[in-house]
């Protein structure tokens, strides 16, 4: 069963860093960059390190025990 919060976007591809504000899990993007560099936001099931990467439709980012999936 899909428990990842769907959060909608209008235009594709977006960078993670974005997406991350856009979903309200941080408020900035120093924040973003906090949480990516430090190994603390996987995609897809897979650690992401950098804040530029280009996600697409249905991918899965995940914080601790919080997904949300691009929709």
């Amino acid at each position: 069963m899909d428990t990842a919060k769907a959060v909608t976007i209008t235009k594709y591809p977006i960078r993670l860093g974005q997406f991350l504000k856009l979903s309200d899990l941080v408020s900035d993007g120093l924040e973003a960059k906090f949480l990516i560099t430090e190994g603390l936001i996987s995609v897809n099931g897979i650690i992401v390190f950098e804040r530029g990467k280009q996600l697409k439709k249905g991918d899965v980012i995940t914080y601790k025990e919080t997904s949300f999936r691009c929709a």
